[in-house]
Order: structure tokens, then C-alpha cells, then sequence
């Protein structure tokens, strides 16, 4: 009983490791950054180019932002 235990421990803190080690380190992009940035990489590359992505409307200010 002890070895099994022993084995499901360390089976869930390699899953656990292994996922937090995903993703990639570095700020958030906006969607619209996200799009203005593939377009660069396409010019460079020669590739052809997206849409030009829709500049994003002002974001209102709404009554329980400071809360965040």
C-alpha cells in the first residue's frame, strides 16, 4: 500500500510540474496587438498579409473597476 502511494505522489507532482512548465513567459497581448504583430511577421516573411486589425474603442470606465 505504502509503494503505491508513493507512486501515485510522485506521478501527480511530474503531471504538476509538467504543466506548470507550459505557456510562455512574458505580458499579455491584446488581440489587436496579437494582429498588428502577425502582420509584421508576414511582411518580413514575404507571406501574405492579414487584414489590418480594427483599432479597439476606448474602454469605459464602469462603476466596480476600482474593486479589481
Amino acid at each position: 500500500m505504502t509503494a503505491s502511494r508513493i507512486l501515485v505522489t510522485l506521478t501527480l507532482l511530474t503531471a504538476m510540474a509538467a504543466v506548470t512548465a507550459c505557456g510562455r513567459k512574458a505580458g499579455l497581448d491584446t488581440p489587436y496587438e496579437a494582429a498588428v504583430q502577425a502582420r509584421k511577421d508576414a511582411e518580413r516573411a514575404k507571406q501574405p498579409v492579414p487584414p489590418e486589425p480594427e483599432k479597439p474603442v476606448v474602454d469605459k470606465k464602469f462603476i466596480l473597476d476600482p474593486l479589481i
